[in-house]
């Protein structure tokens, strides 16, 4: 940085002896602020550069390109400097801009932020937390097979909240071919599948929880199994001969799903369809009994049940005496 001084004009006309003094004078003033100001420059600590800065690029494009321009350009009051080589003058970087800006934040992410569902999909869960409408089905399907493309080896996780296709007060909300489309969806990948039930699993979700893998099939404790027969969707001003087909496809639906829980749980169709005449609800344990599921999730679980002392030990340490046909 250097120093321009403009000494004022004493007289109108100078020797040449003092002219000489004079420029002489100016000169070495001149050189004296240069030393100075570069003395100073030493000593200011400057502010790190960003290289990716676009006005800062612009500018070195324009200065190496044609250094005149830099040169020239035309300083008025009302204007920052050198905003007048840019077509378009701005004030400020782009959002883009600033993600690329390493002086900025470098562990800022570089892309927005996804949503929830594409969170637990990157750790390969997929969560059913709705009714088993068309629009779950899609999605639902849709990520098994993602999964399976990105690692046909690596298990898929599937927790399970849903009413099947009903709703809480037993409308039926979906067609029960939503629930048999994410079955086959299962039962043709060739990963591990673990379920888990937190919530409730009913009808068609029940189904889903016990098509996991055998010893990959888990329960939280407070969650609710529940299985019963399809329900007739709601036939409006349907007329008699097609309330009657519809009532027949009912049936069989019911009879599928009998078969497959049949399969699944290890139980006889008989006493499948036994218990679905009525709703059929199951805690975690009863579901475990039934074969819905192998394991119940309750951490530290083990440890606890360990220490429990079978009923026996406890009639004895009670001094209680069973007697023979009680």
């Amino acid at each position: 940085m250097s120093c321009f001084l403009q000494a004022p004009v004493a007289h109108t006309i100078l020797s040449s002896a003092s002219s000489c003094r004079t420029v002489r004078r100016t000169k070495a003033l001149k050189l004296r602020c240069g030393a100075v100001g570069a003395k100073n420059a030493a000593k200011i600590p400057m502010p790190p550069i960003n290289p990716k800065d676009p006005f800062l690029s612009k500018l070195a494009s324009v200065a190496s390109s044609s250094p005149e321009a830099v040169l020239n350009s035309s300083a008025k009051p009302d204007t920052l400097p050198f905003l007048d080589l840019f077509e378009s003058p701005k004030l400020m970087a782009t959002p883009a801009q600033v993600e690329r800006s390493v002086s900025y934040n470098e562990h800022r992410p570089r892309s927005p932020p996804p949503d929830l569902p594409s969170l637990l999909l990157n750790g390969r869960i997929v969560y059913i937390g709705m009714p088993l409408v068309p629009a779950v089905t899609e999605l639902v399907v849709a990520e098994l097979m993602y999964l399976q493309w990105m690692d046909p080896k690596q298990p898929i996780y599937l927790y399970i909240n849903s009413t099947g296709t009903t709703r809480d007060d037993g409308e039926t909300v979906g067609m029960e071919t939503e629930g048999f489309a994410i079955y086959d969806a299962l039962m043709q990948l060739q990963n591990e599948i673990h379920t888990v039930a937190v919530g409730a699993a009913i009808g068609q979700a029940c189904l889903l929880l016990s098509a996991g893998t055998k010893g990959k099939r888990f329960m939280m404790p407070h969650a609710k199994a529940m299985i019963q027969q399809p329900r007739v969707p709601s036939s409006g001003l349907m007329p008699a001969s097609d309330v009657l087909i519809r009532a027949k496809e009912v049936v069989i639906n019911r009879d599928t799903l009998v078969e497959l829980l049949a399969k699944h749980t290890g139980n006889s169709i008989e006493a499948v369809a036994e218990v679905m005449r009525r709703p059929f609800y199951m805690d975690a344990n009863r579901a475990k009994e039934f074969g819905v599921i192998d394991k119940i999730l309750w951490r530290g679980q083990e440890k606890v049940m360990a220490e429990v002392a079978s009923p026996e030990e406890w009639d004895k340490n009670a001094g209680i005496k069973v007697m023979d046909g009680f």
